[in-house]
């Protein structure tokens, strides 16, 4: 697996570059100072909320509850220690459906570095070990009944949501008038709605818990007044291609039958998709819109079917009228089959999306049957791209490294050292202007491939 060009980002131990001799070479920066300094951060407000939900786990469950805190506390404190002092990475033991997959990957990585030296936090590829984190915090939570369910996120992510009231009123009110003027639509004036849309359901991705480790990232300015003032950051726009492929998937000026969103943060950012999906759908330009999220909590803020229908329900609760009225029209979305939910092992496992044909071909088939698969944020982009040190030029379509299961696009704000598709010069303008461009949050791209002609 793993074909193509590029070398996958490698984190690296006081700040030197990796051998040439090792499987991945790492000029040392943001992946060092991930697995150094933000992922161990996480851990430790994890384990603290596990601690202050002391007395609910006591509340519901006795001593029993007390117990499941204790060693679930003591299990991440581990999995901290063996992060910070580079420990060989270990197998998975909790037996969940997706420990096997976990585990065998974790050969493939021994396989690639040679038996001469473990697989470990400081020399393994960073996309490997940091979604390898998560899942161990999953682990220590589901080896503790009656705790194995607790989304220990849960507080950052409600928070999120619940701080961006504002930004989603007016979200929805701008919907609303969206909606009132349907019938006088013109065709350029739908185009000018979606794009608009789609760039708010861009930059709705700034709200990312992960980057932030765990720190208030939430919506606090109007997402519509802002879109002028962020155009110039948007480093590529193929919202026009996106459109085109909608309108060339339309049958003999029928609804385009299916947009597949693979979702990224929960909070504002989700309520933004759900926006874009409503507008499709009620437009008359979509018949279905499958969401994906994950299985499990996962990069701190990702959407779970959890937060999904809680923020249905909660959007249906606001006590505001064009809110309420969306999160109905939501509900009825999902009862009448227009919205569905779906997740998969696949989205919470660290292989590269062109491995998916291979390593989860049912989900691949799904993606396949869709008119498009929008997929938002960062981490979907490292993965569409193999999170490897691309020059900047190389066209997006040749970092897929074959993933073409039906028309998609990325949207996503940068956060890590992956981009590709720019003009020539292009990266090296914004590096000399801001050192930390492919990493802070401040640009992004609207990025769309097709495996046939628009």
């Amino acid at each position: 697996m793993n074909t193509g060009g590029g070398s996958s980002w490698t984190p690296c131990i006081d700040g030197d570059p990796l051998s040439s001799e090792r499987p991945s070479l790492f000029l040392c920066s943001f992946a060092y100072l991930t697995i150094r300094d933000r992922l161990p951060t996480i851990l430790t407000k994890v384990i603290d909320t596990i601690h202050r939900n002391k007395s609910k786990f006591f509340e519901e469950h006795g001593e029993e509850g007390i117990n499941a805190e204790k060693q679930a506390i003591a299990l991440l404190s581990k999995l901290r220690n063996e992060l910070l002092t580079d420990k060989p990475v270990i197998e998975l033991t909790d037996g969940l459906e997706d420990a096997d997959s976990w585990n065998e990957y974790l050969q493939r990585q021994q396989r690639l570095q040679g038996d001469q030296e473990p697989v470990s936090w400081f020399t393994s590829p960073w996309l490997y070990v940091e979604c390898y984190m998560y899942r161990r915090i999953q682990e220590a939570v589901s080896l503790n009944p009656p705790i194995s369910n607790f989304d220990v996120f849960n507080e950052g992510k409600t928070q999120s949501f619940y701080e961006s009231q504002k930004a989603v009123m007016t979200l929805c009110t701008f919907l609303e008038d969206i909606q009132k003027n349907a019938e006088k639509l013109s065709p350029d004036r739908l185009s000018e709605d979606f794009n608009k849309l789609l760039q708010i359901s861009l930059w709705g991705n700034k709200c990312d818990l992960s980057i932030s480790a765990g720190q208030d990232n939430s919506q606090k300015i109007s997402p519509i007044d802002a879109l002028a003032s962020l155009q110039p950051f948007i480093l590529v726009n193929d919202s026009g291609m996106v459109w085109s492929s909608l309108m060339s998937s339309q049958r003999a000026g029928e609804s385009v039958d299916r947009v597949d969103i693979v979702l990224d943060n929960a909070g504002f950012e989700l309520v933004t998709d759900l926006v874009l999906a409503d507008f499709l759908v009620s437009s008359g330009l979509v018949r279905k819109i499958y969401f994906h999220g994950k299985s499990f909590p996962w990069f701190v803020s990702d959407v779970t079917a959890n937060d999904f229908h809680w923020t249905v329900r909660q959007t249906m609760a606001a006590n505001h009228k064009w809110m309420s009225k969306r999160g109905f029209q939501w509900q009825n979305y999902l009862k009448v089959g227009a919205w569905s939910y779906h997740d998969h092992p696949f989205w919470t496992q660290p292989h590269e999306f062109c491995d998916m044909a291979a390593d989860a071909p049912d989900l691949y088939s799904r993606l396949q049957q869709a008119d498009l698969v929008l997929f938002k944020g960062d981490l979907n982009y490292r993965k569409l791209t193999g999170d490897r040190a691309w020059d900047h030029t190389v066209e997006f379509s040749t970092a897929l490294q074959g993933f073409q299961p039906a028309p998609l696009c990325s949207l996503r704000t940068l956060k890590a050292n992956v981009q590709v598709g720019l003009q020539p010069g292009r990266g090296e303008k914004l590096t000399s202007r801001d050192p930390t461009w492919m990493t802070n949050g401040k640009y992004a791209v609207i990025q769309f491939y097709s495996p046939k002609p628009v």
